[in-house]
């Protein structure tokens, strides 16, 4: 899934080149900047580069090609969508003791080094506590707006609700890395052959042609195939050891105090159905986030949350949702 304002926005020159920058309407995807540290930090734009900035942080395991297909949306919306690589992802480079609340400071550094003094988050899945670590530690006059569309939920909360598949992953990523990582790359192998295969190919086509954005168009599916397969790919463009080291991130204590997230308010959108990331696990982050409006929108899961994007960007950018809210 991919997956936020109002307010003025001061433009700087920007600090460096961008690399790979091309034409000011569609996707930018494949540009990268060097950080102080001197690691390598990719990431894509998509929109107008004179709209309102929303950096977006991917999904687990993703990378900054999420947001492929979300131009009409940005271009609606007068949104210019940033989206970064993470640590390993992408085009990212790969520092195996980076944590969480390190993630803020690469966040900085992306927008001096476009010239943003003002910008939106949103945190979709996985991406949801690095959003919540941006709240945590960057200047709140930084911030125009904080979002967390269908986020992960904090394993301090409990795993009751979650599924045993998920519970496993974890603690085989905590007791037995080397196993899971050849587990990821085995996934990853099978993955790509059912993907390129003509047999998958017509499959997944199927499937995909029974979506909402699909449309029952087969073209339209044969794209989204071809995005899904992107993505998938570049997301263990550097192997399997990002995603290990991420898993335990997500699945250990996040370094953050809720009570002492002062930035208000961080708005959290969240299905009822969620089974990736249980709704009593959000609503336990909720109710301890002292400037927290938590969405709960009955009926929807992970994936069927992305269907109310639009008016999410809608109301986290710009204040107020397009008239269909959320149907």
């Amino acid at each position: 899934m991919f997956c936020g304002r109002r307010l003025s926005l001061v433009v700087r020159r920007p600090c460096h080149q961008t690399v790979s920058y091309a034409s000011d309407v569609g996707g930018r995807e494949n540009q990268r900047m060097q950080l102080p540290d001197g690691r390598t930090l990719g990431f894509a734009e998509h929109g107008r580069s004179d709209d309102y900035p929303l950096i977006f942080m991917h999904g687990f395991p993703s990378s900054r090609l999420e947001t492929l297909g979300i131009d009409e949306i940005a271009l609606r919306q007068r949104i210019r969508v940033i989206t970064p690589d993470r640590n390993g992802f992408g085009l990212t480079t790969f520092d195996p003791k980076r944590t969480i609340l390190q993630w803020p400071h690469d966040i900085q550094a992306l927008g001096q080094h476009l010239g943003l003094s003002r910008f939106a988050i949103l945190g979709g899945s996985g991406g949801g506590p690095f959003a919540l670590a941006c709240a945590y530690r960057l200047p709140p006059d930084m911030l125009s707006a904080v979002g967390i569309m269908a986020g992960a939920g904090p394993w301090e909360a409990g795993t009751y609700y979650m599924t045993s598949l998920y519970r496993a992953c974890a603690k085989m990523a905590h007791r037995w890395p080397s196993s899971y990582a050849a587990l990821l790359q085995s996934l990853v192998w099978t993955l790509k052959k059912v993907l390129f295969s003509p047999f998958g190919a017509r499959q997944i086509d199927k499937l995909l042609a029974k979506t909402e954005a699909a449309q029952g168009s087969e073209e339209t599916a044969a794209v989204l195939r071809e995005n899904l397969s992107r993505q998938l790919l570049e997301a263990f463009r550097q192997g399997p050891k990002p995603a290990l080291h991420e898993t335990r991130l997500l699945t250990s204590y996040w370094g953050i105090n809720f009570e002492d997230v002062t930035y208000d308010e961080i708005k959290i959108w969240h299905g009822t159905n969620d089974i990736n990331a249980p709704i009593q696990m959000i609503r336990y982050m909720a109710e301890r986030l002292p400037h927290c409006h938590l969405n709960e929108l009955p009926g929807d899961t992970h994936f069927t949350l992305q269907r109310h994007l639009e008016s999410i960007l809608a109301e986290l950018v710009h204040g107020s949702p397009p008239a269909n809210k959320y149907e």
